[in-house]
């Protein structure tokens, strides 16, 4: 089974990742797998200054000898640079502790359901640990896993397809992923990316927020991943949970959901065919690849919706969990829209659900033994005719 944990708060000494059940023989190496989509997150129009402190990379510090996977746990560490500046508020032991605490709750954070649920006197003990800080650890663990899907080559790519209210049309056929990661919003429309660009300039001079839709497609995914016979194996419900962790995530869409809802099962459902050079194929992939919770052999897609930051330049009211006094809510440096980088993380959460079905299906202690296994499959499912 494939799984990873993640440990670390913000403003602590390191996000740690660890990575369980990948099979030997896959080449990794940080620099060149893992750390060029940390960039990517750290990159985007409307992010905060925190960006400017970190430079996010990866050390490996066990599971890998000489640039290969060994097929036990990896462990990954991701300094954080602004532990230079927490030291005191933010160390472990007692002794001359003195915590600077964070009282005044911020709506639409995790802080009063933090505080609530543990009993906490100090929100800055949730907000920590619920800080989108922790999506560099996953997109580290989800850069391990793109290794292992790549191998058996499947490809995830991500767009940013709205930014407030400006938005594009969901691709349909192929995108210039190049554009795509030139665009300071991950817009591969030009026109759309400078009025993106502007609506994130607007609402920072208001002191505002904006969030928006992601758009993630994994390529070339084989049929079959995934199950329909119990509730909890179904891929597309592992997909959607995974996305709606993502903090800001409010509502995930797998395939032109919206669309469905509102048409007739005639202008809807994708019509299946068999040719000698395809096999099974459908003419549209309106369901996004899946159909019943197991992939369809084609491209697994979905949209990916982001609310706003909570933390406004201008601080809506809130109450302070001392008092219970109206009082304007907390301020902690925040991002302006992190829809851009958002996308990077719904690439990693995909490229996850994907390997760990991948690992469920074929197995295989090496990467040679789950290669096999797949390409046994394949020319399996090319003969059901």
């Amino acid at each position: 089974m494939l799984r990873f944990l993640t440990a670390g708060e913000s403003h602590g000494p390191q996000l740690t990742v660890i990575v369980e059940g990948m099979p030997a023989g896959i080449s990794l190496v940080a620099a060149r797998d893992i750390d060029p989509d940390l960039r990517r997150r750290q990159g985007g129009h409307g992010r905060g200054k925190r960006q400017q402190i970190e430079q996010d990379a990866a050390r490996i510090v066990s599971g890998v000898r000489g640039g290969k996977t060994l097929g036990s746990p990896i462990t990954l560490v991701i300094a954080n640079r602004d532990w230079d500046n927490w030291q005191g508020p933010m160390q472990v032991e007692p002794r001359g502790f003195k915590a600077k605490r964070v009282t005044r709750v911020r709506p639409g954070h995790a802080d009063l359901a933090g505080v609530l649920k543990y009993g906490f006197d100090d929100a800055r003990n949730v907000l920590e640990r619920a800080s989108a800080r922790e999506t560099a650890a996953r997109v580290a663990a989800g850069a391990v896993a793109r290794t292992l899907i790549g191998a058996l080559g499947i490809d995830v790519h991500s767009c940013v397809i709205r930014i407030g209210d400006v938005d594009v049309p969901v691709p349909d056929g192929d995108v210039p992923w190049d554009a795509v990661e030139r665009s300071p919003v991950r817009c591969a429309d030009e026109a759309a990316s400078a009025r993106m660009v502007a609506a994130i300039d607007a609402a920072r001079e208001n002191g505002n927020t904006l969030g928006g839709t992601a758009y993630v497609i994994a390529s070339h995914v084989p049929a079959g991943l995934g199950s329909y016979v119990h509730w909890d194996r179904k891929l597309d419900g592992l997909i959607a949970q995974a996305m709606c962790s993502i903090p800001s995530v409010k509502g995930v869409e797998i395939g032109a959901a919206a669309l469905a809802a509102r048409s007739p099962g005639s202008n809807v459902h994708d019509e299946p065919r068999w040719d000698a050079e395809r096999g099974f194929h459908h003419l549209t992939n309106r369901q996004g690849g899946l159909a019943g919770g197991v992939t369809d052999g084609e491209p697994v897609w979905a949209l990916v919706h982001f609310k706003p930051i909570s933390t406004l330049l201008h601080p809506l009211r809130s109450v302070d969990i001392r008092t219970g006094a109206e009082i304007n809510a907390h301020y902690e440096r925040s991002d302006i829209c992190v829809v851009p980088a958002g996308a990077v993380v719904a690439e990693a959460m995909l490229a996850w659900v994907l390997a760990a079905a991948a690992m469920e299906k074929f197995g295989g202690d090496n990467v040679g033994e789950t290669r096999r296994a797949l390409a046994a499959h394949r020319r399996a499912a090319g003969r059901l005719r």
